[in-house]
């Protein structure tokens, strides 16, 4: 019992790699020309990946993983490799094996969107209230857009609750979801990206209402029946002759396979296709919305669709209309990732080269989510070679190193709602080496080490031997933020309030008193009949006394259950409100037993009597109450709602 004051702490050390800031351009580098040490062929791909592969399965525990690879409008390479089903030992294949590819989806949902936009039904402009059948509250003067739901900016704090469900029967319509589920603004739109699921099916919603059909009956109407994509659907749960074609996902491919999730958010994130349908979108991207005889999009749509749209700083990738910038080895690369349970799928576009790239691992491995970034990166240096320039040191590197050094939060959050504890576990944190370089926590190379970023800029970093950069810049109050390469949200730095080191440090005080001041309890009153003193209280004294050990208990039983709840994925369905109700009303009772304890540390100060180790002792104590009154009001514990 004594050990669980450490959960919070270990909930944050435990965080593998919290936040990905993944490639950026390199816009100073020496680059070879295209082919100079291989040529992007079917038989040289087939020697690279059928060594690169099977050698990832094995080190990482992977259990199966499908690629597609598409050039000028043909399909290069499509192939699956290892299982689909790790107890039936069911090969996957690169054209009947379906993965659930994740926020890949929103691609789908985006050029729907797009299509509805060159025909002069929908704006990019006009505030989505006037295509939804309820109203978005105008938290802001400025209305959101398609155009800012596109670019990730519509200010939608983060939101978990219902986003997946596990049965048939809790699937809701989406706009009854949609509803229903409103998330909090948090930033004017435009200004600020913070990554949404809920913006996007907000999208597919609107799309489902200006077109008078289902989503999913629109998008296989109008995306996947005219590029040949037979095997792929937003239908969930699947239809019954695609289930059998399912690949079951994994952490790791020596355990069980794990649940089949249901998406809520199913334009965010419930299309399941295949490797050679994903090729076929590809290959239509590439050609500005032609495919063989087929076009889906008009050129110019095409190419607004993929053009740069928004950025917070320009020396990183910005945004386009759904497609995030990607750019590296000296070229413009979009593209997107996707993560579900179990699966985890890259697509990027090389534009210039028209070149796509598809992969999707059935399964996490170990590290996490290594295995997808290591083989577009080997595929990009070997067909798309580079070498960077060496860059000086600046001579503010020192300074400028401790200046940005702390802890960040991203932008992409739960700000308000319970969920806010989690939230602080995905904080990174930045500090300055004696070198005049800086290391981010979250940042480690495929070695494991972490990697090194030199300032090459005004506050900008550039990994050293590599091209990552991140971007630091002051709001408008004049705090740091750090802009990452990947552009759907920024970092802004801590305050003591919303310093997870700082929580930690809190929890930890808070546990250790109480808990020591529980177990004392007992042998003090051992000691004391053992050697036959006794101790001298009034009956309202004494019966402070016990309340105060009483109180102690249930407040370190509150923030103990409280964490361990809210990251259990079944308790992030309305079904365990009841749950986490109950446990509020006991936070309630503990902030007015730590007013309660306060009072009786008062009374002991006022006793001329009391021991001074006792007095000092009940001090604490009085601390510790001070702490979690302040951790439940910052951690949003005494929200009335559970609206998170």
């Amino acid at each position: 019992m004594f050990g669980i004051f450490l959960l919070f702490s270990l909930n944050i050390l435990a965080q593998p790699q919290p936040t990905q800031l993944p490639g950026c351009h390199e816009e100073n580098s020496h680059v070879q020309p295209l082919g100079a040490t291989h040529e992007l062929t079917e038989s040289d791909l087939t020697i690279l990946l059928d060594i690169l592969v099977p050698l990832q399965l094995k080190r990482d525990n992977l259990a199966g993983v499908t690629i597609s690879i598409v050039k000028d409008g043909k399909v290069l390479f499509a192939k699956g490799y290892g299982y689909a089903d790790m107890r039936g030992k069911e090969p996957v294949s690169a054209g009947d094996t379906l993965f659930h590819v994740g926020s890949i989806s929103k691609l789908f949902t985006w050029t729907a969107v797009m299509q509805l936009v060159e025909q002069g039904k929908l704006e990019l402009d006009r505030d989505v209230n006037d295509y939804l059948d309820f109203k978005i509250p105008a938290t802001y003067p400025q209305p959101i857009t398609l155009r800012t739901l596109m670019t990730h900016t519509p200010g939608f704090e983060d939101t978990y609750k219902d986003v997946f469900v596990s049965t048939a029967p809790q699937f809701q319509p989406l706009g009854t979801y949609l509803r229903t589920h409103l998330p909090r603004r948090i930033f004017p739109p435009g200004r600020i990206p913070a990554y949404s699921n809920y913006g996007a099916a907000l999208a597919g919603y609107i799309v489902e209402r200006i077109s008078g059909r289902a989503f999913e009956d629109y998008v296989w109407d109008s995306i996947f029946k005219p590029l040949a994509m037979t095997h792929s659907t937003f239908v969930q749960p699947l239809p019954i002759p695609m289930q059998a074609q399912l690949a079951q996902g994994y952490g790791i491919a020596s355990a069980e396979a794990l649940p089949v999730e249901l998406v809520q958010t199913g334009p965010a994130g419930g299309l399941s296709t295949s490797a050679t349908d994903i090729a076929h979108f590809m290959i239509a991207q590439l050609q500005d919305g032609q495919f063989g005889d087929t076009r889906i999009l008009r050129s110019e749509t095409a190419r607004l669709m993929h053009a740069r749209q928004f950025s917070v700083a320009e020396t990183t990738n910005g945004m386009a209309l759904g497609f995030y910038e990607e750019s590296r080895n000296n070229h413009r690369i979009i593209g997107h990732s996707g993560d579900l349970n179990g699966f985890h799928s890259n697509l990027h576009l090389i534009l210039d080269a028209g070149v796509g790239f598809f992969v999707s691992y059935n399964s996490a491995g170990q590290p996490d989510y290594i295995a997808r970034k290591e083989i577009w990166q080997t595929f990009l240096d070997r067909y798309f070679p580079y070498t960077p320039q060496a860059m000086p040191s600046l001579a503010s590197a020192n300074n400028d190193g401790k200046t940005v050094s702390g802890v960040y939060f991203s932008s992409r959050r739960s700000n308000d709602s319970i969920m806010k504890p989690v939230m602080m576990t995905e904080e990174i944190t930045v500090a300055a080496t004696p070198e005049g370089t800086i290391k981010i926590d979250s940042e480690k190379d495929f070695n494991g080490q972490p990697k090194r970023w030199q300032e090459v800029g005004e506050l900008l970093y550039r990994e050293i031997n590599g091209q990552d950069r991140v971007q630091f810049r002051r709001d408008v109050s004049g705090r740091l933020v750090l802009v990452p390469d990947t552009p759907i949200f920024v970092f802004k730095k801590a305050s003591i309030a919303e310093n997870k080191w700082v929580n930690c440090a809190v929890v930890a005080a808070v546990f250790t008193v109480f808990l020591v001041a529980v177990l004392v309890w007992p042998i003090a009153a051992f000691l004391r009949r053992h050697y036959r003193r006794t101790l001298t209280l009034s009956p309202t004294e004494a019966r402070l006394r016990i309340m105060a050990r009483l109180i102690g208990l249930l407040d370190v039983a509150v923030i103990a259950v409280w964490l361990k709840v809210i990251q259990v994925d079944p308790v992030l369905t309305a079904k365990w409100d009841p749950l986490l109700h109950l446990i509020q009303v006991c936070a309630v009772v503990g902030v007015i037993g730590s007013i309660v304890v306060i009072y009786h540390a008062y009374r002991t100060w006022m006793n001329a009597a009391t021991w001074a180790v006792a007095t000092a002792f009940e001090g604490m104590v009085a601390m510790a109450s001070v702490g979690y009154i302040w951790l439940v009001v910052n951690w949003n514990i005494l929200s009335v709602g559970l609206r998170f």
